[in-house]
């Protein structure tokens, strides 16, 4: 078996996201799928080198795909790192389908049967006030979640322009102070800062959110920064997340050594792929730090996510996009389905699901 030709797969969701996939085809028929998706991002040059390494050869196994590209993906920024990591998935996807089992049987020995969800209703509000954060929310929940994610903080002004960020903090806390008065004290709220603020900042803030109760605090400064990470840890109260964008078991070995959050997230899609995301999971099970994979894009990105959640340990949750447009769940066969919050780990072989066309 071998790769003849390969097909870039765009599905334009709203004007901020661009869900784009990656085809291997080969000559017997089976096709490997996979999501490289980065924003709005409707093409990702960094591709050609990576199907440069599996193109018109026999389709080779993962771990000789690793040794040949990983070390120009740790080098080549996070463009090259998510290219890396689709072309790593799709092969899983191709193995296991040769094989005839899943992908997570290829990894290790599968520790869990489903994984629980948390909705991020980020992008899914458009209006962006404590009412519309509060309606977002409580759809989510109506639809089963039992823990949501938002990033209210999002539009964050200039620097040079202090009243402007007061403002901004204050709308922010009262976005997320909606939210809770929307859904109860039963939900667990986490919040994603995306690294707007100083150190300083990041404390005065997380005390102002004490009330609120969140259940976790998501990098309020950048997450590559591991020291002012775990001293904003060791000043406040919630739980602290992060490492969503890091590569490889070196880009999360700052967190871990410094016991920097309480919560690692690799996403699959950037981190290196699955075999990478399993290193990186039981590295931080070593150090006695939890695991939520980040998966802030499509269905594709979620189907992978979920082979790492089935073999990987100190998992707690996994994230869903939740509710950007209302035909996601059913741009895959079989349809993205969960019930009570959480989500079965498919048994079918390779990632588990064929990409269908999106509605016209």
């Amino acid at each position: 078996m071998h790769i003849d030709r390969f097909e870039i797969v765009t599905v334009q969701v709203s004007a901020r996201t661009t869900w784009l996939h990656v085809l291997l085809h080969t000559n017997l028929g089976l096709v490997g799928v996979a999501e490289a998706s980065l924003g709005n991002r409707r093409e990702l040059p960094e591709l050609g080198r990576f199907l440069a390494l599996v193109k018109d050869r026999p389709v080779p196994d993962v771990e000789t795909y690793r040794r040949r590209g990983r070390s120009m993906a740790a080098r080549g920024g996070l463009r090259a790192a998510t290219a890396f990591s689709a072309i790593e998935h799709a092969l899983w996807d191709l193995a296991g389908k040769a094989e005839g089992v899943p992908a997570h049987a290829l990894l290790g020995e599968r520790v869990r049967d489903d994984v629980l969800l948390y909705g991020n209703v980020n992008r899914m509000t458009s209006e962006r006030t404590p009412d519309g954060f509060a309606a977002s929310a409580a759809r989510a929940v109506a639809a089963g979640f039992r823990a949501l994610k938002a990033a209210p903080f999002d539009g964050f002004p200039p620097r040079s322009d202090a009243d402007a960020v007061r403002a901004a903090i204050d709308l922010g806390i009262r976005c997320l102070e909606s939210i809770r008065a929307a859904v109860g004290p039963d939900i667990a709220l986490k919040v994603d800062c995306h690294s707007h603020f100083t150190e300083a900042e990041a404390v005065r803030i997380a005390e102002r959110l004490e009330p609120v109760g969140l259940d976790w605090y998501e990098e309020p400064v950048p997450a590559a920064d591991a020291a002012a990470t775990a001293r904003i840890r060791d000043g406040v109260q919630q739980r602290l997340a992060g490492g969503e964008m890091s590569f490889g078991v070196e880009g999360f070995a700052p967190l871990l050594d410094a016991h920097a959050v309480d919560v690692v997230m690799p996403d699959t899609m950037h981190c290196g792929g699955l075999a990478e995301g399993l290193a990186i999971a039981r590295a931080a099970a070593d150090v006695g730090i939890a695991v939520s994979p980040h998966n802030a894009a499509g269905p594709v990105s979620t189907a992978a996510a979920l082979q790492l959640c089935a073999v990987a340990p100190g998992v707690e949750s996994l994230e869903l996009q939740w509710g950007e447009v209302p035909w996601r769940a059913d741009l895959v066969e079989p349809p993205e389905r969960f019930e009570d919050g959480r989500m079965a780990i498919p048994d079918t072989p390779g990632l588990g699901v064929r990409l269908l066309d999106p509605p016209a």
